[in-house]
């Protein structure tokens, strides 16, 4: 919503300043649908063109993300640090063998049940449980850093991925200016097809050319590179979530003191969502 907030505040002072000055509103609304189209036909079918399908649609689908908001609360920390903790117990009291049932249908799983938002998303889930399910396979224990490793590969793909859209957006930063030319040349191809006309008509075929370069900056600069640079902060702010299952599930292969684990995970959030240190382990003694 902060986004909107801003977009607002870019087109107030780009157009209230441009009234202060003394310009005419007219002559940008005329000119305005038709370069729009050309300008932003001309970057949809580029987009197109050069992304994959489900990019494409990573694209659009990140509009509403930028809208909405990192996807993860405080609380989905807290609750991360909960279930790969419990499961991490079951690991150490039964035996990799005990979880089997938990990792093959999670969402039967009376552990992972107990957490429904983190049911939803997918990409964390399987993070838990092909970890996980390494260690029930496995003829003897891996190494906690052969685990670490995969876990530091799955984590680097699946970020990378999720960037993609917000790499759309950069793309289309750096294009809209050049199609806003574009629009422009053709304006000025028009303009040129009415070179016998009267200076008032030719000033209003200029004006309606200029346009095109103005929008094309303004789309880019002012939308386009903010929007791709709030997509990419909200998919980093996302990922800390798996490097907090990381630290547990490492952590605990390694022996360490339970306390050192949760406060390695701990620290892995962001201030913004960071549970304190008493309400993380009143949550793992069930308070």
């Amino acid at each position: 919503m902060l986004s909107l907030v801003g977009l607002a505040i870019v087109f107030g002072c780009v157009f209230g300043g441009y009234i202060m000055a003394g310009g005419k509103m007219a002559p940008i609304i005329k000119a305005a649908p038709i370069e729009t189209f050309i300008i932003g036909g001309a970057a949809i079918g580029a987009m197109v063109t050069g992304n994959s399908m489900p990019i494409v649609k990573g694209t659009f689908g990140g509009l509403g993300k930028i809208l909405a908001g990192p996807a993860f609360k405080k609380q989905d920390y807290m609750d991360a640090i909960l279930l790969v903790s419990k499961i991490m117990k079951v690991l150490k009291a039964e035996g990799a063998v005990a979880l089997e049932s938990h990792v093959e249908a999670p969402e039967s799983s009376a552990i992972f049940g107990e957490y429904p938002r983190l049911l939803k998303d997918h990409a964390l889930i399987h993070l838990i449980t092909d970890t996980i399910r390494l260690l029930v396979v496995s003829s003897a224990a891996p190494k906690p850093d052969s685990i670490e490793d995969l876990m530091n590969v799955a984590i680097k793909t699946h970020h990378h991925d999720a960037l993609k859209p917000a790499e759309t957006f950069a793309g289309l930063a750096g294009a809209l200016p050049a199609l806003g030319i574009v629009a422009c040349v053709l304006g000025v191809v028009k303009t040129m097809g009415a070179i016998d006309q009267p200076p008032s008509v030719l000033g209003a075929l200029i004006g309606s050319a200029l346009v095109g370069t103005f929008l094309g900056v303004l789309f880019a600069y002012g939308i386009a590179e903010p929007l791709g640079n709030r997509l990419k902060q909200i998919v980093d702010e996302e990922g800390q979530i798996y490097h907090v299952v990381k630290q547990i599930i490492v952590g605990t292969l390694n022996g360490h003191p339970m306390p050192v684990i949760i406060e390695a995970a701990r620290v892995s959030i962001s201030h913004e969502n960071q549970p304190s240190f008493s309400e993380v382990f009143d949550g793992l003694r069930g308070k």
